[in-house]
């Protein structure tokens, strides 16, 4: 009874500091500022994809010309994706369709981008699109900057 308990006790302390953990490392990660909610589905086929899949939910942060891209379900402190601002093309715009309305969050704007030559996809709220679209249109004066 005893081991039962001490057990149980151990199991449920290693979640919570699981839980700790996975929260300590997202308030780590913004407080830098700069960061917005975005889904992000990397290798994409040029036709839209509306099956929901491939789709996994992170966090970005802007770090000067480029955005570090974390999964928020990992317990790694580096970015999973470096996006450089001057290698990044906009192609399209649209709402999600199908099953990617139950994958992505509820106000969610898909972006489908080029980035050095992998087609991927980024979805982000429409306040944190515009503030996307403005970091990409900065770029420092010489910079080629495609937005669709």
């Amino acid at each position: 009874m005893l081991l039962a308990l001490l057990v149980s006790g151990l199991v449920v302390a290693l979640v919570v500091i699981g839980l700790f953990v996975f929260g300590l490392r997202r308030r780590l990660i913004q407080r830098s500022g700069g960061t917005f909610d975005c889904s992000l589905r990397w290798g994409v086929s040029e036709e839209p994809d509306v099956s929901g899949k491939g789709w996994v939910y992170g966090v970005a942060r802007y770090s000067g010309d480029r955005i570090e891209w974390f999964r928020v379900f990992s317990y790694s402190p580096r970015p999973r994706r470096l996006l450089e601002r001057s290698s990044i093309e906009v192609v399209a715009r649209r709402a999600p369709e199908g099953e990617e309305e139950l994958a992505l969050l509820s106000d969610a704007v898909v972006l489908g981008c080029l980035h050095r030559g992998t087609r991927l996809e980024l979805a982000m709220s429409e306040d944190a699109l515009t503030g996307f679209l403005a970091w990409l249109e900065a770029a420092p004066p010489g910079q080629r900057v495609n937005v669709a």
